[in-house]
């Protein structure tokens, strides 16, 4: 008996709601089942999407490899730029501005981990600083790009990046692919959800024209509204805004750069941050705010006042709450996206966060049945990844100087998680980073963040003592000159984007 004739075995899934969490989810469900699965979903074309996850992490390979992504038809089809990395300019105090790289520091050596053969060689007197031993970060300061090899030996293999793209293209572009592998899309709006009796799973949603679209799992990607998971299952909701202050976001896009840089760009305001996503077309910008201590209009002068270019539409303003469902699977109902919580942009972690609930879901998807052990194991799984990127967002705000405004204050002084407490306190005391195995971000982006906000490692690990002190300083010189060396000799940014989607630079085009 074929596995897709198995008595039990689930057939019909139906996604509530388009944007990008519904087509990311759409299209892995049909490239990973094929036929065997029946796939609808139901979006409207009058209802908006938010938008934001216009800028990416690394960890975006993992969905693209999945479904077959052709990189240079995405990158023609979205109007995408290469990532290293995000700038963060006045956050550590006024004035001062790190860099948050993709990749690794330095290179693997025998004996001790990196950045503690970097501490003990500070301490004793040599004066470079963790960014030197970056070529990420030294590729993007010069507005170059180049991709990891694969080969330990060569530098490039200590690179990491990810993309910005146009959100609204995005899904459109993984729109055309999940139709073509299957996919049934219904334009209409939620009228009702049945429920069963018995059970409390959703069996069907109906359109306000009268569609009944009938399932045995029901994935809600409707965002915010969280009509299924909320709406209909009361998973009940987790608030982190005691953490997380800022509630509101205005958006607008401005006239595209002279030249595309290669990082986003995330700059402290009086009452939280602006973002900058450089585009081949355009260039996205935001201000993420708490609306307790800045008006909206107040926000979107602030905005508008500090873009690269003239504005290509009005603002657009969002509201959110940071947190995250208390259940993210409830009966026959899986949250995927926004309706399974939200922390906001700053370290870009939505599409990442779309694509951990997706995974999660292939590893553990049902059969008809619904074994309640399942959701529970994706309830955890995926809490403990909202947890530490919660604990790594609230480092960026915690630890600030010489920042008088009422928002940086009550963040400076307010009660930390546990967790994040032990953190500091152990890389403060021994310089070692301590993370779970599975954790998102790794050693090289706490290592960023902690030294870029000045959190700084009194300590190192007692191995690096073993090491004879010239020859690890004589190491570690030489790897900042290999770093220094190598980045001019790499194209830029604009350059390596035009040769891989086969179209002259945007520099070579206005010129002509």
């Amino acid at each position: 008996m074929r596995d897709s004739e198995r008595p039990g075995r689930l057939r019909r899934v139906v996604i509530l709601g388009g944007g990008t969490a519904g087509w990311m989810t759409a299209t892995a469900l049909a490239k990973s089942f094929g036929p065997r699965l029946s796939i609808t979903l139901l979006e409207s074309a009058e209802i908006g999407t938010v938008g934001v996850g216009e800028a990416t992490i690394p960890t975006i390979h993992w969905f693209n490899e999945l479904i077959g992504l052709d990189e240079a038809e995405f990158l023609r089809a979205t109007k995408a730029s290469f990532k290293l990395g995000i700038e963060f300019v006045d956050w550590t105090r006024p004035g001062h501005r790190y860099f948050h790289p993709f990749g690794t520091y330095g290179v693997q050596l025998p004996g001790v981990a990196f950045h503690h053969r970097w501490l003990k060689a500070r301490a004793e007197g040599l004066d470079l600083p963790l960014s030197a031993f970056s070529l990420a970060t030294r590729l993007a300061a010069e507005n170059r790009f180049a991709k990891p090899q694969g080969d330990a030996r060569s530098i490039l293999s200590t690179l990491g990046y990810a993309y910005h793209f146009d959100a609204a293209l995005y899904a459109q572009h993984l729109r055309g692919i999940a139709e073509a592998a299957g996919v049934t899309r219904v334009d209409g709006k939620l009228r009702d959800i049945e429920r069963d009796g018995e059970s409390g799973h959703v069996t069907a949603l109906t359109t306000e024209r009268g569609d009944r679209l009938a399932g045995e799992l029901f994935i809600d990607c409707s965002g915010f509204r969280a009509l299924l998971i909320e709406g209909a299952m009361g998973a009940g909701f987790e608030d982190w805004s005691h953490w997380l202050p800022c509630d509101r976001a205005v958006a607008v896009p401005c006239e595209r750069l002279a030249e595309t840089t290669p990082y986003t760009r995330s700059t402290a305001r009086a009452a939280g941050w602006q973002w900058r996503i450089p585009l081949q077309h355009r260039t996205g910008n935001g201000y993420v705010y708490a609306r307790a201590l800045l008006s909206d209009d107040e926000a979107a002068a602030t905005l508008l006042a500090n873009l690269d270019g003239a504005p290509l539409a009005e603002p657009r303003f969002l509201r959110f709450t940071a947190g995250m469902r208390r259940r993210c699977w409830v009966g026959n109902v899986v949250a995927i996206g926004l309706s399974s919580g939200f922390l906001e942009p700053l370290e870009s972690t939505s599409i990442h966060l779309i694509q951990s609930g997706i995974a999660k879901l292939l590893t553990l998807f049902p059969d008809a049945d619904m074994d309640p052990g399942l959701a529970a194991r994706f309830d955890r799984v995926f809490a403990a990844d909202m947890d530490d990127i919660k604990d790594f967002l609230i480092l960026h705000y915690h630890a600030t100087h010489d920042k008088p405004e009422p928002l940086w204050a009550q963040c400076r002084h307010m009660q930390l998680p546990e967790t994040l407490v032990e953190k500091e306190a152990q890389y403060r005391r021994s310089g070692r980073v301590m993370i779970e195995g599975d954790a998102l971000f790794r050693e090289a982006s706490w290592l960023a963040v902690l030294n870029g906000q000045e959190v700084l490692a009194g300590d190192y690990n007692p191995l690096a003592d073993t090491l004879d002190p010239a020859v690890n300083r004589a190491q570690l010189e030489q790897i900042a000159a290999v770093v220094a060396r190598a980045a001019p000799t790499l194209p830029k940014h604009d350059a390596a984007i035009a040769a891989l989607i086969g179209a002259p630079s945007p520099q070579v085009a206005l010129a002509g």
